[in-house]
């Protein structure tokens, strides 16, 4: 009687049927659900959302925002356990004494033991609430009795009383998802732009006007526009390299507040225009103040560099300048603690005081100069859409000289004039011009960055294989090469050697001309440790390799490979013969070519009397490539490096 007992509580809180797939359609949990175990659209998923749903709409009887939460989840083997672990972020405005808070959590983790269904409910002593910062209180908790096989289930209502912070909802996540549904209720005196991230197509998106669905004490009412997204079959968003931030690419709706009609019919505008911004950017306390701000350039500057009567010569000394007498502080702070005092002070300031002490060095000395916000690579593009000056977290300047413009950023030692860093080539930033306006202007290098080796060997006396390798750096690379060749010389001759443990390097020559130069130049002598087998050397021509492996991995890729600059690599290798060796085998030619010419690689060996000659050339022409051309990537990659890997050329003993 107990078991029968059992069974029929155990049919009224799940569904058990004959099906075959999952249940995407609800939080019932069915048979398929716990029975099967893999998901035929990516085998490599460790677990799965089924299903998953948010509401939000603003409760009529005290006019705040609650957003309904629901999800389940079926955990596909022991690495998806940890998507069993919930964590809630709350945020709290301490200064008007108001925060968000969590109500009515329920979670519920169901598997399938000897073909009975076992549920295990969450208990309120197991969530757990701590300060993650100034501003946020995190709430978090774990499913009980988590196995491979099991489906969770849990749900919690948000309370907000910040109603200009709407809720916004992530379609894509670290795991696939079968169906993600958001609805939003929102009255119309709330005005907000709404933005759908992601560039993947809605399965469902439907607007209906509901009629006096808020009301006032005093009689006021207002319509609302409900809204119903979702998508479906939605993929794993994974990382990889070459890419920005994940921001960019997550499907997901986000809202910014534009306007609120009052009852009473008082507007107050939230969103604001560029032209806005920039009466506001001229008068704001820090940046605004701070790029006004008149400096002592005699003062601050050597006679030789306030006394240069060539512009271009003198911007690149006030850079100098800059790069050599200030620290940047590593903070990337740009509408809060700026000083142009404070850093001529301490000699050391975040990113903001060092770059508009800049800008007003060369103000001050006749240099057209501009300021340029940007968001950085991994803080996420800025908005186009409307000014979102939070998306912002950079600032850099622009110059022109003769009719030709270059970007500056003095926080980094070992830029060449003309250069940022990486972490700033995002695309694109708003460059601020207080007479004429802000607008967008695109952010790329304006050079090519390469990469060029040539390796001249023979045989010496004592037959033994050696030579000269002689390399030029530039943009990027030389960049790269730079900062780990100056701080520590031995450390990069160790590391140089560690790359190709079958050679010894002597008489290493740095021939550059310091930290700053646009290029990194060296050259050293080289000796082959190779053994002779039956009088035949087996010879891998690639002392250096460019890609050491495939760093394109996934199945596929729905967003774009990021390189963040053009570059292309050479490497020359010459085998002079001599007398004693003649070939027996040399590597074969390869080409191939991207789609529409947009990269290329070719590998090519020949004999001239008796040297031989390898050529390997790549080429990338873009800087971004869209996730269309993964595949052909992917490919060119795998065979770089097959090419720098298993090339051989096999050599004779006469």
């Amino acid at each position: 009687m107990k078991k029968t007992i059992l069974i029929i509580l155990l049919f009224n809180s799940i569904i058990i049927t004959a099906q075959s797939s999952f249940n995407s359609e609800d939080l019932k949990v069915t048979k398929s659900d716990l029975t099967i175990n893999t998901y035929e659209k990516d085998s490599t998923a460790n677990a799965l959302v089924l299903y998953e749903q948010g509401n939000s709409y603003f409760d009529k009887k005290d006019f705040i925002l609650k957003t309904e939460v629901k999800h389940k989840v079926k955990i596909l083997n022991r690495e998806g356990f940890d998507n069993a672990n919930v964590k809630i972020y709350l945020y709290n405005d301490d200064n008007n004494n108001k925060k968000e808070k969590v109500e009515d959590i329920i979670a519920t983790t169901y598997n399938l033991i000897d073909k009975v269904v076992i549920t295990t409910r969450l208990k309120k002593a197991d969530v757990f609430e701590e300060k993650y910062n100034d501003n946020t209180t995190l709430i978090k908790f774990t499913l009980p009795n988590i196995k491979e096989g099991s489906v969770i289930v849990y749900s919690y209502t948000l309370i907000s009383p910040f109603m200009f912070k709407y809720k916004d909802w992530r379609f894509q996540d670290d795991i696939p998802k079968l169906y993600s549904e958001y609805r939003a209720s929102i009255p119309g005196n709330w005005i907000f732009h709404k933005k759908l991230v992601g560039g993947k197509k809605l399965a469902v998106s439907t607007i209906e006007i509901k009629k006096d669905c808020l009301t006032t004490y005093n009689g006021g009412s207002a319509d609302c526009e409900e809204s119903v997204y979702a998508m479906k079959d939605i993929p794993a968003f994974i990382s990889e390299d070459y890419m920005t931030a994940e921001s960019n690419y997550l499907a997901r709706i986000e809202y910014e507040l534009e306007t609120i009609r009052g009852m009473d019919g008082r507007i107050s505008h939230y969103t604001k225009t560029w032209e806005t911004v920039d009466k506001e950017f001229r008068t704001d306390g820090d940046i605004g103040r701070q790029l006004k701000k008149s400096v002592d350039a005699e003062k601050l500057l050597s006679q030789d560099i306030f006394n240069e009567p060539d512009t271009l010569k003198k911007a690149k000394a006030i850079f100098n300048y800059l790069q050599e007498d200030y620290t940047w502080n590593e903070k990337y702070r740009i509408f809060k603690d700026v000083s142009v005092k404070d850093l001529i002070n301490d000699k050391s300031g975040n990113v903001s005081s060092i770059n508009i002490l800049l800008h007003n060095l060369l103000e001050e000395s006749g240099i057209d100069v501009k300021p340029i916000l940007l968001s950085t690579r991994n803080n996420g593009f800025a908005t186009k859409l409307y000014p979102v000056i939070s998306d912002f977290n950079y600032l850099i300047v622009q110059v022109t000289i003769n009719k030709k413009t270059y970007f500056l950023d003095a926080t980094d030692k070992y830029l060449s004039f003309g250069e940022i860093p990486f972490r700033c080539l995002n695309e694109y930033g708003r460059l601020l011009d207080f007479k004429e306006g802000s607008k967008w202007i695109d952010i790329k290098p304006s050079k090519k960055s390469s990469i060029m080796y040539n390796v001249d060997i023979h045989f010496d006396e004592e037959q033994n294989l050696v030579g000269k390798v002689k390399n030029r750096l530039t943009g990027y690379h030389a960049l790269h090469a730079k900062k780990s060749y100056y701080p520590s010389e031995d450390g990069y001759l160790n590391k140089l050697e560690n790359n190709s443990p079958f050679i010894e390097i002597s008489n290493h020559e740095v021939t550059s001309k310091g930290k700053t130069s646009d290029k990194f130049s060296e050259s050293y002598d080289i000796e082959y440790n190779i053994d002779e087998i039956n009088q035949t050397l087996y010879l891998n021509p690639f002392i250096v390799k460019f890609f050491a492996e495939n760093p394109f991995k996934l199945q596929e890729r729905t967003y774009p490979i990021d390189f963040g600059y053009k570059d292309n690599y050479l490497y020359s290798f010459k085998l002079s013969l001599g007398e004693n060796y003649s070939v027996k085998e040399m590597p074969k030619e390869i080409r191939l070519t991207l789609p529409n010419d947009a990269g290329n690689l070719s590998f090519a060996s020949k004999m001239v009397g008796n040297d031989l000659h390898l050529l390997f050339k790549i080429d990338f022409k873009a800087p971004v490539y869209p996730a269309e051309y993964y595949p052909y990537l992917k490919e060119l990659m795998s065979k770089i490096v097959d090419i720098q890997k298993n090339s051989l050329i096999v050599l004779n003993k006469t």
